[in-house]
């Protein structure tokens, strides 16, 4: 996590310098500027529109029943993408840019689904008078059995 944190806040922000440094040397500053706020303009509106219709999809997808899942791991991507365009830099407008396109969105989306998969332990828990039933989808959660029963006979207290 340390070398994450790292990478994100020492390392990354010295090569985003660097390259607008080398660009601003071989164009023109004004240019470099310039640069930086159009995309960063373009950008904010591409990702507030593809969110909203995100936004729109996932509504249509829960008023009909189904888990939005393709269309919330979407809405976290362009989340990052607009957060990446508005960020100054040419390495992250890139990869901005390159999440709000949903056929490049579409792979980083499968990736992020099965690494998902494989790190996230889900559980559900169940309590009825007073007795707890879990139950577990994790493939790492060991073997438990999983009984399925009902109520026979119920006593009410006065």
């Amino acid at each position: 996590m340390l070398g994450i944190l790292l990478i994100l806040f020492i390392l990354l922000p010295l090569v985003e310098l660097t390259l607008l440094l080398f660009l601003a040397s071989a164009t023109d500053p004004l240019f470099t500027l310039g640069l930086v706020l159009v995309t960063g303009v373009i950008g904010s509106m591409l990702a507030r529109n593809q969110g909203f219709a995100t936004y729109r999809r996932i509504q249509s997808e829960f008023s009909s029943g189904r888990v939005p899942t393709d269309s919330l791991f979407d809405a976290v991507l362009i989340f990052v993408a607009g957060v990446l365009l508005i960020t100054p830099g040419i390495l992250t407008d890139m990869t901005g840019f390159a999440l709000l396109v949903p056929f490049l969105r579409t792979p980083i989306k499968a990736w992020l689904i099965a690494w998902a998969k494989k790190n996230f332990h889900v559980a559900t828990a169940t309590t009825v008078d007073g007795f707890t039933t879990t139950a577990s989808t994790s493939p790492h959660a060991g073997s438990s059995e999983i009984l399925d029963s009902y109520v026979v006979e119920s006593r009410k207290e006065d």
